[in-house]
């Protein structure tokens, strides 16, 4: 696959040039002859040919974005997302402009030649970067999942003890985030406050597992009234791939059933949404583990799923 790799990315870097350069060129040609592109469309000259001029600028700086991006398409992705956008939804406003007669169909070849012939690559070069990342992924859980050097004895909580040694006290049911501001994040954690007594009460520890600093998650954790609860920072995500859990797809993240608990937890409860605090693709779960074995196991297949802790943490 290495070996693969610079070819794979060639295509990638030719695309981007290409666009940079046409990019470039259609901003001067917009500033310098901003009259240039109405009188081939035959339509009426712009009253204020600033305007215009002002278009072909920020187009022109798209173009230098290509062109740096196309020195490393896999790291610079979010330059081609950001110009993908731009080319779906150039042809809306293009169509809505059509339909009520502001626009000429004879000006449908800029759509064509500034959108529609970008959207196919620009989407393979996207695909090629999502397949990247779970490639990676996936690698990273077998190695940590698989290694004897990634024991639960080398991560420690902030209360000092190993998760080896915490789960040979206590049955222990370890809660992995995804990033703090996610809604279903401060959903899990209101659901924890309001049942960790239960859980308690019956001898089995609560640990929460997030990727920020120690001080930073406290005070989250404090809105909620946990933040005495052990927890572990795994900034890395190595114990979230140790429990292999992956980065999440596109409809596990952004999927229908999301958007509508989505708007249940964050507007109709008023959990909201807030800065990512962690990886945002990081899908969550929870464990209870006793005495270094993983008793019971909820790997959430959508972000918005919402797990019976209490159920999960009873140890018979």
């Amino acid at each position: 696959m290495n070996k693969r790799s610079p070819k794979s990315k060639k295509w990638m870097t030719q695309i981007l040039v290409v666009a940079g350069i046409y990019n470039l060129l259609f901003g001067v040609f917009a500033i310098f002859f901003p009259n240039l592109f109405f009188e081939m469309a035959g339509m009426q000259l712009p009253i204020y040919p600033e305007l215009w001029q002002c278009i072909g600028m920020i187009v022109g700086v798209y173009g230098i974005g290509y062109l740096l991006a196309s020195m490393n398409p896999l790291r610079h992705w979010i330059i081609v997302l950001v110009g993908f956008l731009g080319k779906i939804f150039g042809p809306i406003g293009f169509i809505k402009a059509l339909s009520v007669g502001s626009f000429p169909l004879s000006a449908a070849f800029m759509i064509l030649f500034n959108d529609l012939i970008w959207l196919i690559p620009f989407f393979f070069i996207l695909k090629a970067v999502y397949n990247k990342v779970y490639e990676k992924d996936e690698a990273l859980i077998h190695l940590f999942s698989q290694d004897e050097m990634y024991s639960l004895d080398m991560f420690e909580t902030s209360e000092g003890f190993s998760l080896q040694e915490m789960s040979h006290k206590w049955p222990t049911l370890l809660i992995f985030l995804r990033h703090f501001g996610c809604t279903f994040c401060r959903e899990a954690l209101e659901d924890i406050a309001d049942i960790r007594n239960k859980i308690e009460i019956k001898g089995t520890r609560i640990a929460i597992v997030h990727m920020v600093e120690e001080e930073e998650a406290r005070n989250t954790l404090s809105r909620f009234g946990l933040e005495d609860l052990p927890q572990i920072s795994d900034p890395e995500s190595i114990l979230y791939k140790k429990f292999q859990l992956r980065r999440g797809t596109a409809s596990e993240l952004f999927g229908l059933k999301v958007w509508i608990r989505g708007f249940e937890a964050g507007v109709m409860k008023g959990h909201g949404v807030g800065k990512e605090q962690g990886d945002g693709f990081q899908m969550p779960g929870v464990f209870l583990i006793q005495k270094g074995k993983i008793v019971k196991g909820f790997v959430h297949k959508s972000a918005a799923d919402r797990p019976n802790y209490e159920q999960l943490a009873c140890t018979f």
